[in-house]
């Protein structure tokens, strides 16, 4: 192990014997008390010295023998240290590519803050490039979106559209003026090789039009059709139901930003449970779901500002991440939207309903026996105890966890 302090987060000495490591109350920790020689010797972890090296430097500055290999364990199992070399095949990979890798500089410091575990950011960031991405939809949220993972180094995202570009689907970020004219998902997929920091790894064979949800990590919806965002078709997504291919609604409506829900079939709230749940609440729903899909289509689409849909892109992309790196966002089995002109996030939950066949209230009740306490057609998802501890924190003013040194 080479231990380098998380260089995410900023340092600051509260008084002359107390360090503190973090500004934002969802990762600030104090460690104390710090010996003079203790201080002095956190700026040796820096990633350039192994073990054996830092217990020679520690003799060296009369520190107690085993002083340097407590410090590392208690450090490590605060969260704050990294292995520059660790992570792996594929992150030693990572390394051999010092360009790739500076684009990706922010990205893997966002990812330390998230990944507890020495080797463990580089290894996630490694790992995208194995990742299958599918976007549905290259308008101004679509393509924007697309590219997001792409530039946080998703190794292959596919986008998917039908017809041509068309004035009001440029936007900064996505389909640019000179793609104008141009078929509408090759301008997508082109905007997406541009923002990659890397080639896409190669394949034995591309995915043909048939190759349904095979091998997809993750399926983002993000139409540009307006009905579509506001109430998604339960039929559009029932090949990503049937293959278990976990997916991701986005979109604008109407000035009206929507993210989510993310559905992971069989386990959390689909597009069918959020039809059959405004049906209960609202019994003329179908009906008026049905005449806003006959009517006849916009050609200049729905109310889309380009800053709101920026905005759905990029939290719909940082939903999309968390949950290609193993976390569980708040994405889940939740829609959220922010209206023009208050701009408040809000958040509506999007429950396993009775009358859908998806499973997931069946596998909601089979969790609430287990536990004997969630309402029925509730999901319990066990996070990490490094999520639990990052989200005491988060509750608490900045500082005020503590680490004994």
């Amino acid at each position: 192990m080479h231990p380098v302090v998380k260089p995410a987060l900023r340092r600051g000495w509260r008084d002359l014997n107390t360090v503190q490591f973090g500004m934002t109350p969802a990762h600030a920790l104090t460690l104390g008390p710090v010996a003079t020689a203790t201080g002095s010797f956190l700026d040796l972890l820096d990633g350039t010295r192994g073990l054996p090296l830092l217990r020679e430097e520690g003799r060296r500055m009369d520190m107690p023998e085993g002083r340097v290999d407590a410090l590392v364990e208690r450090l490590t199992g605060a969260g704050l240290l990294d292995d520059a070399r660790g992570g792996g095949p594929a992150a030693d990979a990572l390394r051999e590519k010092p360009d790739v890798l500076d684009r990706l500089r922010p990205d893997l410091a966002t990812l330390s803050l998230t990944t507890p575990a020495p080797g463990g950011p580089l290894a996630r960031l490694a790992a995208r490039r194995a990742l299958r991405v599918q976007v549905r939809g290259a308008g101004r949220v679509g393509a924007v979106l697309a590219s997001v993972l792409s530039g946080a180094g998703v190794g292959t995202v596919d986008v998917r559209d039908v017809g041509r570009v068309e004035p009001w689907d440029v936007a900064p970020g996505g389909l640019p003026a000179e793609s104008l004219g141009s078929r509408r998902d090759a301008a997508a997929r082109a905007a997406v090789r541009r923002a990659a920091p890397d080639r896409p790894p190669r394949r034995d064979r591309a995915p043909g039009p048939g190759a349904g949800e095979a091998g997809l990590s993750l399926v983002v919806l993000a139409p540009r059709d307006d009905v579509a965002v506001h109430a998604p078709d339960p039929f559009t997504a029932e090949p990503l139901m049937a293959s278990g291919t976990p997916h991701l609604y986005a979109g604008v409506v109407e000035g009206t930003g929507v993210v989510g829900p993310l559905v992971l079939p069989g386990q959390s709230g689909c597009a069918r449970c959020l039809h059959e749940d405004r049906t209960d609440r609202d019994p003329v729903w179908p009906r008026l779901v049905a005449q806003w899909r006959s009517g006849r289509a916009r050609r200049v689409g729905s109310a889309c500002d380009l800053g709101l849909a920026t905005a759905v892109a990029g939290l719909a992309a940082a939903h999309a991440l968390a949950f290609l790196d193993g976390g569980s966002p708040s994405g889940e089995g939740t829609r959220w939207e922010v209206s023009l002109p208050g701009l408040t996030w809000r958040a509506r939950p999007v429950r396993p309903h009775p009358a859908c066949g998806c499973g997931a209230v069946e596998r909601g009740e089979e969790e609430h026996s287990a536990t004997g306490g969630e309402p029925r057609g509730t999901m319990t998802v066990q996070q990490p105890s490094t999520e639990r501890r990052r989200e005491a924190g988060a509750a608490r003013p900045t500082g005020t966890r503590r680490a004994h040194v």
